[in-house]
């Protein structure tokens, strides 16, 4: 197997942090070079975390994802915004119900931090907490309990503020659209919100990764890029998902780095 050098760039890091949306794939196609990016990283011994805002699927889901589109990944590499809800609502004293707005991979996340599921029952708009996640079977009627259960009470959660996530025929409404919906129908904020930017997510990733300088790597500037910059961490945005080369330029403050591509970042050229 041929040897992958490192670009100038990675080499002083210990850990690297890779969104997965917009930086290693785009629906269902790996960004080009970004299998050999991972393969590099891994032979120069850098340990990698997979940080996703994508709360369509559990965690054993992105592991037979990653291994399909070609790249190397374990459960234990993997910190999904579904796992962080599940350990923020664990930590919330009280327990009671929920109702969910997301997928069964979410549904099952909140059901293990130990409140009872009140989706499709009598009780569902007087639940105690609502959680919104967003996912692709969508329907207003979620958004009509939701909105019910919130204006009688329910502690509003969302799972991240992604407007949007990238597919290959353009945009797609994130989690974010649909939370501003229900806070905009029942006139509340979500009372706490659990993905990248916030600090959450990233306090979770030290405590997997240990001592050691940290680098953390995506596609959005609003999400990633300010979400490591929050967490005084050092920040690589790649240009394949959401942002252009004039708007992280633009920024203040910018970027530590600037990539065309996470293979251009990480992999030594010429």
């Amino acid at each position: 197997m041929r040897s992958l050098p490192l670009s100038a760039a990675v080499r002083p890091y210990d850990h690297i942090l890779l969104d997965l949306d917009g930086c290693l794939w785009v629906g269902d196609e790996a960004l080009p070079g970004a299998a050999d990016a991972v393969s590099a990283l891994r032979e120069a011994e850098k340990s990698i975390l997979f940080l996703t805002n994508d709360v369509r699927h559990p965690p054993e889901g992105f592991v037979r994802k990653l291994w399909r589109l070609g790249f190397q990944a374990s459960l234990p590499e993997i910190l999904s915004v579904g796992a962080a809800v599940q350990f923020a609502l664990a930590e919330r004293p009280g327990g009671g119900t929920a109702f969910v707005v997301g997928s069964q991979a979410l549904v099952d996340h909140v059901a293990e931090a130990g409140l009872r599921i009140v989706n499709g029952t009598q009780f569902a708009t007087r639940a105690d907490v609502v959680v919104v996640g967003g996912h692709d079977d969508f329907v207003f009627e979620e958004l009509k309990v939701a909105t019910q259960a919130v204006l009688r009470g329910a502690d509003l959660i969302g799972a991240t503020r992604d407007a949007v996530f990238p597919m290959p025929d353009g945009p797609c409404p994130g989690t974010g659209a649909i939370l501003a919906a229900v806070e905009t129908a029942a006139g509340r904020k979500a009372s706490m919100v659990i993905g990248k930017p916030e600090p959450s997510m990233y306090e979770a990733a030290r405590d997997r990764l240990g001592p050691g300088r940290i680098l953390g790597v995506g596609d959005r500037l609003e999400i990633d890029v300010l979400g490591a910059r929050r967490a005084g961490l050092d920040q690589a945005l790649v240009l394949t998902g959401g942002a252009s080369r004039v708007e992280a330029e633009a920024a203040d403050p910018a970027p530590t780095f600037i990539a065309d591509s996470l293979g251009a970042l990480v992999l030594q050229q010429g």
